[in-house]
């Protein structure tokens, strides 16, 4: 173990699959297991925040922190572990820019309590009981970690070398950013682990795409029947491929279903707004109203900023106050 270079994991507020994605890494596990040595990873393993805060600081090569920050006690291992690393990796979308959690933003902490704890066909809570930060249980103070009105992205609350995208990211692509990281054959920290390119450059139906491409109407998968030789969006299907990084593989255009945008946007763009343009310049409405036209995409913010809310221009200025 002596001389190994030391990594933490550590899972905010997600669903869990970028933890599955280490584990996909197969018998590569194996690999990453005999190159490191794991001092941090309350997912699979027994380990206290007093292990962590008993380091040294800077002992931990790097940390791959994933999930948003929509918590205290989030922000506070966020910290802890920025302090005790010397890389620290935002590993998925989540942690980038949001992810799912993040369209939350959309409404507020006030709003969603009173949806999952108020009146509804499946709730009974006659006292109107909300969750509190702290209280008193049998003589004693009981805390909880409190609830931010935001969720935020990992680098809201520290900084954060590098990106790894993707919901979740690739087993190839974590493996390439674990070897890159222990052969210290790094690109310039802030960097995005990943291609930069759209993922329609390297898309097998690219070459379908008519030179001029207009549709009438956007529809959803459910509404047509999908040629699965066909660009996605000449069958007027919105898929998130102009305005989306490359490097996941494409394995939802390879299924007949349009990329949903999880790898997210390339450097310097608003994926949402990257793609509203990208819309507006194929869709001809000489023979439709715009309405109409527009049916097949019921959730806008919904479908654009899918992963990315918390790193958008609809969302990347709500911060909590004092984060």
């Amino acid at each position: 173990m002596a001389g190994k270079p030391k990594i933490a994991l550590y899972w905010c507020a997600s669903c869990g699959g970028c933890e599955e994605t280490v584990v996909d890494l197969d018998e590569r596990i194996l690999d990453v297991v005999a190159a490191v040595d794991i001092v941090f990873w309350p997912c699979a393993m027994d380990f206290k925040y007093s292990d962590v805060e008993a380091m040294a600081d800077k002992s931990i090569a790097v940390s791959f922190i994933n999930g948003a920050i929509r918590t205290t006690e989030q922000e506070h291992v966020a910290k802890l572990l920025r302090r005790k690393s010397g890389l620290v990796v935002a590993f998925g979308d989540c942690a980038w820019m949001g992810g799912i959690p993040a369209l939350a933003n959309l409404s507020n902490r006030r709003e969603i309590f009173d949806r999952a704890y108020g009146p509804g066909p499946t709730t009974v809570n006659p006292e109107g009981v909300m969750p509190q930060p702290g209280g008193m249980l049998d003589g004693r103070t009981a805390t909880l970690p409190a609830m931010y009105d935001t969720v935020l992205r990992l680098s809201d609350v520290i900084e954060v070398d590098y990106f790894l995208p993707g919901c979740p990211p690739t087993s190839d692509l974590v493996a390439g950013a674990v070897t890159a990281i222990l052969t210290g054959a790094l690109p310039a920290k802030g960097s995005v682990l990943a291609s930069d390119k759209s993922l329609c450059t390297t898309c097998d139906r690219n070459a379908s795409k008519p030179d001029s491409l207009t549709v009438d109407s956007f529809r959803r998968v459910t509404q047509v029947a999908v040629d699965p030789t066909k660009c996605l969006l000449a069958q007027g299907v919105v898929c998130m491929g102009p305005a989306t990084r490359d490097g996941c593989g494409f394995p939802c255009v390879k299924g007949n279903m349009p990329c949903t945008g999880c790898f997210g946007p390339v450097s310097g763009a608003d994926q949402g707004a990257r793609m509203v343009a990208a819309l507006g310049g194929i869709l001809d409405t000489s023979n439709a109203a715009t309405r109409e036209a527009l049916a097949g995409i019921p959730d806008p913010a919904g479908s654009f900023y899918r992963y990315g809310m918390s790193a958008s221009l609809l969302g990347s200025k709500r911060k909590e106050a004092g984060a």
